[in-house]
């Protein structure tokens, strides 16, 4: 992370939005580096050892969202040990507490883009991730019971988000609901 600030572009949209597929298909094209908020904690919770770990995944299978400074201090690790200058930033900040705790501690160090918003229906969503689970993805969070969690927290606490970025004019609003391909021809127009 030395000399200029990296450019950060924050990835938000519902769970099995599809932000995970469309990065991949951003790193490849574009060559940014895919951090996943979720992915950082839960490599986190699985180190032997890791003083967060419990706490972690408490929050995880509770579909409730982990301490900010636990999450910045993730990301801020993963991009200091990066040669990469430009970082997609997926599912984050996603409440207003995560805002800030990013503003506090990360908002002079980086140089945040836009926000890339995947807006897909709730029903959709559910169906991608049981099916994601169901194809054995290994997350303890892709069972109904966590589901109906996730999708509640997600409106309450990341949609105001979301909407705070609209009001800065920084948010490109996707369509999700659509085919991976169709979805990616929209998403390069904003990377180009």
């Amino acid at each position: 992370m030395a000399g200029d600030k990296p450019n950060v572009v924050f990835v938000l949209g519902g769970p099995g939005a599809g932000k995970g597929t469309q990065c991949a298909k951003i790193v490849d094209a574009f060559g940014y580096q895919h951090l996943s908020a979720g992915d950082l904690l839960r490599e986190e919770r699985s180190k032997p050892g890791s003083e967060f770990g419990e706490l972690i995944e408490s929050h995880i299978t509770n579909g409730t969202i982990v301490p900010v400074e636990i999450t910045c201090s993730l990301l801020e690790r993963a991009m200091i040990t990066s040669e990469a200058v430009n970082f997609l930033i997926d599912g984050f900040p996603r409440n207003q507490d995560n805002l800030e705790g990013w503003n506090k501690t990360m908002k002079d160090k980086v140089n945040v883009k836009f926000v890339l918003f995947f807006n897909c229906d709730e029903e959709t969503c559910v169906k991608r991730c049981l099916s994601r689970g169901a194809a054995g993805s290994g997350r303890s969070d892709d069972n109904e019971e966590s589901l109906k969690k996730r999708c509640n927290t997600y409106v309450k606490a990341t949609m105001p988000i979301i909407q705070h970025f609209k009001e800065k004019d920084m948010v490109k609003e996707i369509d999700a609901g659509r085919t991976p391909d169709l979805v990616f021809n929209e998403v390069k127009e904003y990377f180009a």
